[in-house]
This record gives C-alpha cells, sequence and structure tokens, in this order.
C-alpha cells in the first residue's frame, strides 16, 4: 500500500513541475506571441480599451483612436481609409488586425518592450496604457496619384526611393475600407468581412506584395543586366531578332507581338531589342546566357527573397528552376513560370536607378513614444550589388532611349528625363494580358522608381499595353514626388 502511495505522490509531483514548467515556459518565452493572437479575446477586449498609437504619414494620421462612448472607450479610426487600406490594414475586434496594425502591433497598443520604462511611468503616476505611435516614409500626393491612377482598373502601384529604400507609394484596386471592420457594431463588421471575402475581386489583398504575376517584358531588363555582366555583350552588340524564332525540343516558334523583325533588322542591337521590346531577340539571348546566369541575375535583384518584413503575406518572387531551352528563352521575357510582385519589378528599377545597388525596401519610418521620444529609426540598407555602376549607367540609358524612342513614350515627364521599361503578360488566349511600366526620374539623379501594373488590360494584343494602360499612371506618381 504505501508503495502505490509514494508512486502515487512521486506522479503527482512530477505533473506539478511539468505545470510549473510550462507556465514558466509560456510567461517567458512565449507571453508575447500568445498576446498577439488575434483570437486571444482576454487579451483583445484588455487591448481595445487601450488608447492605441496613430500611424502617420509626416504628422497627419491615417490610422487613429478617438474616444467612444461604448465598453471599449476608443474606436480606431481611418480618415482616408481605401487609399491607405493595403498598407494601414484593419484592427478588428471579430477579426483581429491586418498590415502594420498587426506587424506594429505591440508598438501601437504601448507593450512593446521598447517601451517598458513608459509602461512602469504609467504605473506609477497611475495612468492608463497608451501607445506609440508608427510614422510610415510614404509620400501623401504619390499615394493619392497611385491610387486615383487605377481607378476603374485592377491592379498595383509601388514607388521607391532609390537611394535609400523607402517605399514612397503602395496602392492597390480595388481597395476596401478599413473603418467598416474597426466598427464595434460586430454585426455590421460580420456582415463587412463575409461581403468583402465572398467578392471575387479580392478588394482584402494587397495586390503590390502579396499576389505574383508574370513579369513579361519588364523582366527584360533583368536578362539586360545579365548578358551586360556576363562581357559578352554591349548596349551595341547584335543580335539575332526576327520576326519568328525557333526554338529547339518544339515546333512552337517564339514570336514578336507584332508579327515582324525588331526594328526592321533581322539583327538589332541590344539597345534596340529593349526599344521595341523583341521577344526573339530576348529569347536568343537568354538561351546563351543560360538559365543559372538569369536565375543568379534575378536573385541579386531579390528575386528568391522575401523582400519586406513589416507587412504580413508578402510573396517571394521567383525565377523557375531548372528550365529547358525553350522555357528559359520564354523566361528571359518573363513569361513561362517568372512570377513577380509589383514590389519587386519596382526594386529591379530602383537597383538600376541606384547604380546597381539594391536597398532593402521599408515601409515604417520610426517609433515614438506618446511623449515623442524616438524608440527606433529605421536606417537604410543594402540587399545587393545587382549590377557594376558600369552596367547599371548602360541600362539607364537603354531606359531612357525606351521612354525617348520606344514603347514607353506615353511616361515621358515635360522637362524630366525618364528611363523605363514597358511590359505585357499573357497567361492564356482566354484571358486579357497583364499590363505593365517600371521606370525611374529624374534618370541621372533618381529622386523615385515606380512599378504599374494592370491586370486586365482589355487593349488588342498588338497594342503595348503596358505603354498605353501602366505607364501613363507612373507619369502621375513621379510627377507627384518630384513636385511637378
Amino acid at each position: 500500500m504505501n508503495s502505490a502511495i509514494r508512486r502515487l505522490a512521486v506522479a503527482a509531483i512530477i505533473l506539478m513541475l511539468a505545470l510549473m514548467a510550462n507556465s514558466t515556459y509560456l510567461q517567458a518565452f512565449r507571453s508575447n506571441e500568445i498576446n498577439g493572437r488575434n483570437d486571444n479575446k482576454r487579451v483583445r477586449d484588455s487591448q481595445f480599451s487601450v488608447n492605441r498609437g496613430p500611424i502617420l504619414i509626416g504628422t497627419t494620421p491615417i490610422a487613429k483612436s478617438d474616444p467612444s462612448t461604448d465598453q471599449f472607450k476608443f474606436q480606431r479610426k481611418y480618415p482616408s481609409g481605401v487609399v491607405y487600406a493595403p498598407v494601414t490594414g484593419y484592427y478588428s475586434y471579430l477579426f483581429g488586425r491586418g498590415g502594420i496594425e498587426l506587424t506594429m502591433n505591440s508598438e501601437l497598443n504601448g507593450s512593446d518592450p521598447s517601451m517598458a520604462f513608459r509602461r512602469i511611468i504609467d504605473v506609477i503616476s497611475n495612468r492608463p496604457q497608451q501607445g506609440g505611435s508608427v510614422t510610415l516614409t510614404l509620400n501623401a500626393a504619390a499615394q493619392q496619384a497611385a491610387y486615383d491612377g487605377l481607378a476603374g482598373k485592377t491592379g498595383a502601384v509601388v514607388a521607391i526611393e532609390p537611394k535609400t529604400g523607402k517605399i514612397l507609394a503602395m496602392a492597390t484596386r480595388p481597395s476596401y475600407d478599413p473603418n467598416l471592420l474597426a466598427s464595434h457594431d460586430t454585426t455590421k463588421v460580420s456582415t463587412a468581412w463575409k461581403n468583402l471575402n465572398a467578392d471575387k475581386n479580392k478588394p482584402l489583398s494587397n495586390r503590390a506584395v502579396q499576389e505574383l504575376y508574370p513579369p513579361g517584358s519588364t523582366f527584360k531588363l533583368v536578362t539586360a543586366a545579365a548578358a551586360l555582366s556576363s562581357g559578352k555583350y554591349t548596349p551595341d552588340s547584335k543580335v539575332n531578332s526576327p520576326a519568328q524564332l525557333p526554338l529547339p525540343q518544339t515546333t512552337v516558334p517564339l514570336v514578336n507581338e507584332d508579327g515582324k523583325n525588331c526594328g526592321g533588322s533581322n539583327s538589332a542591337t541590344l539597345t534596340v531589342a529593349l526599344r521595341y521590346s523583341c521577344n526573339t531577340a530576348f529569347g536568343t539571348v537568354g538561351m546563351a546566357l543560360g538559365a543559372d546566369a538569369l536565375n543568379a541575375q534575378a536573385a541579386k535583384f531579390g528575386f528568391g527573397a522575401r523582400p519586406l518584413t513589416e507587412l504580413p503575406g508578402v510573396a517571394t518572387s521567383q525565377f523557375p528552376g531548372d528550365p529547358n531551352e525553350p522555357q528559359t528563352a520564354q523566361s528571359a521575357i518573363g513569361q513561362f513560370d517568372v512570377r513577380a510582385t509589383p514590389l519587386q519589378m519596382a526594386m529591379v528599377a530602383a537597383g538600376i536607378a541606384n547604380q546597381g545597388n539594391v536597398m532593402k525596401p521599408y515601409l515604417v519610418q520610426n517609433v515614438q513614444t506618446p511623449d515623442l521620444k524616438t524608440v527606433s529609426e529605421t536606417k537604410p540598407e543594402s540587399l545587393h550589388q545587382a549590377v557594376t555602376p558600369q552596367v547599371a549607367t548602360q541600362l539607364t540609358d537603354m531606359m531612357i532611349d525606351v521612354v525617348n524612342n520606344g514603347t514607353g513614350k506615353p511616361g515621358r515627364i515635360s522637362g524630366v528625363q525618364v528611363a523605363g521599361k514597358t511590359g505585357t503578360a499573357q497567361t492564356s488566349k482566354d484571358r486579357p494580358p497583364f499590363a505593365w511600366f517600371t521606370a525611374f526620374a529624374p534618370a541621372k539623379d533618381p529622386k523615385v522608381a515606380v512599378a504599374v501594373l494592370i491586370e486586365d488590360a482589355n487593349v488588342p494584343r498588338t497594342d503595348v499595353a503596358g505603354g498605353t494602360l501602366a505607364a501613363p499612371i507612373a507619369k502621375k506618381v513621379m510627377e507627384a514626388v518630384l513636385g511637378q
């Protein structure tokens, strides 16, 4: 009998020690994770009574907490909701958080370790907890221009400051009003959430970073970069550029969109090939360089890595693994299985603009306590030297030629030299192509790089959709940044 009691006592002690160990582990190592879960109701009720800090552009709030007369004390509001929704995200009692509201939650509600001293002072002085402010890098004029430019279209715009990586604009359409999800009327919130998720146009998706698209001819910048970096090509190198390029291992040739050779020649220079966005020329170059060289060059621009940590669900742009020769030719012109976000293609342009140095993109400029003490500030950080300054200069001159004399003419700005590249990407014969334009300006002293994507380019397939639809939007965004 005594033996059985001892065994039971030992088992009870072991269970108690295990319980204590687990509690200690949860408190010491997982408390922030558990507190940050969207489905933690106890924490959620408590946080909804905190004066949550604002999300700012300069000194202007794009998300703020106003006093409320209901049980939660504060109501989250978004003064320009649909314009900034892809970035701010939402703060909802029923459905948690999205965007900056999610990734910067601890800073906004004041529970972040960086604000521990402030919390101690609040406890001592019997003040209620108050959140810090998060200031973003966005340029209000550029953001509005991007959002307005997408009116009536499905697509996205990203603008970057090339020398720092600051994101100056990030807009998508269709968008949504985060005020509907932040309401304390749970019935209305549930209805809004249901409608938004049922919408086939996916308004909750941040197309700028969460969706992957075939980049089409904008990827020819990567192929051109690989060619010039190889030492085997210069901007004046002649390349095979017929109307149709026979491909090995298949009877299906690679063709130019207009059914003609490149610029009136079967042997165009690399500059002329980029000017007219010649598929056969870049297919030729791609096969000559090989898939490994294209993949390596794409990686230097950011493909294969998650480029932005300040937003949730950011997709990784992709170059296909181990393509055969025909697939390599297709990949060299941004087709086959090449996929990129608009952010990624803005990074390509920004890297060329910044003498080949690709900077890490970022959205958060700084975080401050309620008494305006800065607790963190983002510093520019280099990701990769994608190409040498010499190659970057060559690419810039080629892109200037595209805008001045080629497919990118709709992106020209009076009095400002623009470097750009159009793109039209097709996925199937029964759907409209994707239209792209990526550019930077001023070309010789860049202040802004931009990428525009339009999902359904309802123009004739012989038209250069990137120039027709996307370039005018990019122009307006660049003008907004430059104060034109």
